[in-house]
C-alpha cells in the first residue's frame, strides 16, 4: 500500500501537528507501508519531501505564521499530479489551499483520500483576537468542509468532543474516533514520592499560544492562599511570550507572587526532569483538539488540573471532578489548585492513579486504526 501524505510543512519545529504527523509517518514505515510526502521544503536539514512546494508568504500575517512554528506552502499543479498517480490513498493533514488542490484532482484521478482533524478554525483565529467570532469561525468550517474534508472518504477525529462537533456541521464522509496516539518510552515508570515540601513547583508545557491560554495559569497565582509557596514553570515558547512575561513580572514586582515565574524551551529530558520534581499540572487550553501533551506529562504520575470547555477535549484525561476547572477562569484554578496542595497525602494518593495512564492512548493502537482506515478507504 502507498500513502500520500498532504502537509504544508512537515519539518517545522515547535508544531504539534507537524510533529505528530512526523511520528506517525515513521511508525507507518516501520509496519511496512510505502509513504511519501507531499510539503513545503525542509529548512532544517538535507532530508527534503518526495514532492517538494514552494514556501507561501501571507502579507500582513507571516510574523504571526513564522512565530506559530509553522509555514503555508504554495499549490502546485504539477508537483501534485505525480504525486498523485503514485499513491494508492492520500492522508491530509489540513484543510488549506494545497488540501483543497489536492482532493479536487484526486476526485477526478479516483484516488481516494482520507483526512485527520487536526484543528478547529478558532486555533487559527485565536491569534488575532477572533476566536470568539461565529461568523467568521462558522464560515471558515464551512469552507474547509465542503472544499476538503467532503472530499474524503473517513474523517479521523481525534476525541469524542471533536468528533461530535463534526457531526453537529453534518459532515458527510464517514467520522472514525480515535487517539493521534502517545509514543510510551521509559517516562511512564517514574514514581512519585511523597515528600512535604516547602515550596510547591507546578508546570505547564506547551506553546505560548493565545488559545492554550497560559494567561489564566498566571492569573490564579494572584488567588491561590500558597502563592507565596507556589513555583510556576511555563515550559515552551511562542507568539505570546512577552505579554506573559509582561504579566507575571508585574505580579512578582509588586509582591503578590513571591517566585517569578519561569519561560523556556527545554528539550526531553530537561522536561522529564521538570515532570519528575512538579506537584501539579495545568492544561489551560479552551481550544484544544487532543492535547496528547498534557498526557505524556501527567502519566508519570502528575495530578493534572485541566480546563474544561466546549471547544476542548483535554479535559478526558482527568480523573476527577477537581482536576478541571471551568476555561478562562482564574478564580475556579487557584479553588482546585488550592484543593490538591492543602492534602500532601490526597494529592500522592491521586497521583499514582495516573502513572502508566498512557497506555490507553498507545501509537501502536492508533496504527492500528490508521491502517484500517487506509484499507478500507481502498475498498
Amino acid at each position: 500500500m502507498k500513502v500520500l501524505f498532504v502537509i504544508n510543512s512537515l519539518h517545522s519545529k515547535g508544531n504539534g501537528l507537524c510533529a505528530a504527523v512526523r511520528r506517525n509517518i515513521k511508525q507507518l514505515k516501520r509496519r511496512g507501508i510505502e509513504v511519501r510526502v507531499l510539503s513545503g521544503r525542509n529548512k532544517t536539514g538535507d532530508r527534503q519531501p518526495e514532492y517538494v512546494l514552494d514556501d507561501l508568504r501571507i502579507f500582513g500575517f507571516n510574523w504571526v505564521i513564522k512565530k506559530q512554528g509553522y509555514q503555508f506552502s504554495k499549490t502546485n499543479k504539477k508537483v501534485i499530479k505525480e504525486a498523485l498517480e503514485w499513491a494508492d490513498v492520500v492522508h491530509i493533514e489540513e484543510p488549506f489551499n494545497i488540501q483543497i488542490a489536492t482532493t479536487r484532482l484526486a476526485k477526478k484521478m479516483n484516488v481516494p483520500c482520507v483526512a485527520t482533524y487536526h484543528l478547529h478554525p478558532e486555533n487559527l483565529f485565536a491569534s488575532v483576537k477572533l476566536s470568539w467570532s461565529k461568523l467568521i469561525n462558522g464560515g471558515l468550517m464551512l469552507a474547509w468542509r465542503n472544499l476538503v474534508f467532503n472530499r474524503c472518504k473517513i474523517v479521523h477525529a481525534p476525541t469524542d468532543n471533536v468528533a461530535n462537533r463534526l457531526k453537529r456541521w453534518k459532515f458527510k464522509s464517514e467520522i472514525r474516533t480515535f487517539s493521534n496516539g502517545l509514543v510510551l518510552d521509559d517516562l511512564m515508570h517514574i514514581k512519585k514520592e511523597n515528600i512535604k515540601k516547602d515550596v510547591y513547583t507546578i508546570i505547564s508545557i506547551g506553546r505560548y499560544s493565545y488559545e492554550k491560554d497560559l494567561i489564566t495559569i498566571i492569573k490564579s497565582l494572584r488567588y491561590s492562599k500558597y502563592k507565596d509557596r507556589i513555583k510556576l514553570i511555563l515550559a515552551g515558547k511562542g507568539p505570546a511570550e512577552k505579554g506573559l512575561k509582561r504579566y507575571s513580572d508585574k505580579l512578582y514586582n509588586s509582591g503578590i507572587i513571591k517566585y517569578p515565574v519561569e519561560f523556556g524551551f527545554h528539550n526531553l529530558e530537561e522536561l522529564q526532569q521538570i515532570a519528575q520534581d512538579a506537584d501539579l499540572y495545568i492544561h489551560a487550553a479552551y481550544i484544544e483538539v487532543e492535547g496528547l501533551s498534557c498526557m505524556e506529562a501527567i502519566q508519570t504520575g502528575l495530578v493534572p488540573i485541566i480546563a474544561r470547555g466546549h471547544l476542548t477535549a483535554t479535559s478526558q484525561f482527568a480523573l476527577d471532578e477537581k482536576s478541571t476547572f471551568k476555561a478562562r477562569d482564574p478564580k475556579d484554578l487557584a479553588d482546585k489548585i488550592d484543593y490538591w496542595l492543602s492534602d500532601d497525602d490526597r494529592r500522592f494518593k491521586e497521583s499514582k492513579k495516573y502513572v502508566g495512564l498512557g497506555k490507553k492512548y498507545s501509537i501502536d493502537k492508533s496504527i492500528d486504526e490508521m491502517i484500517k482506515m487506509y484499507e478500507d478507504a481502498l475498498k
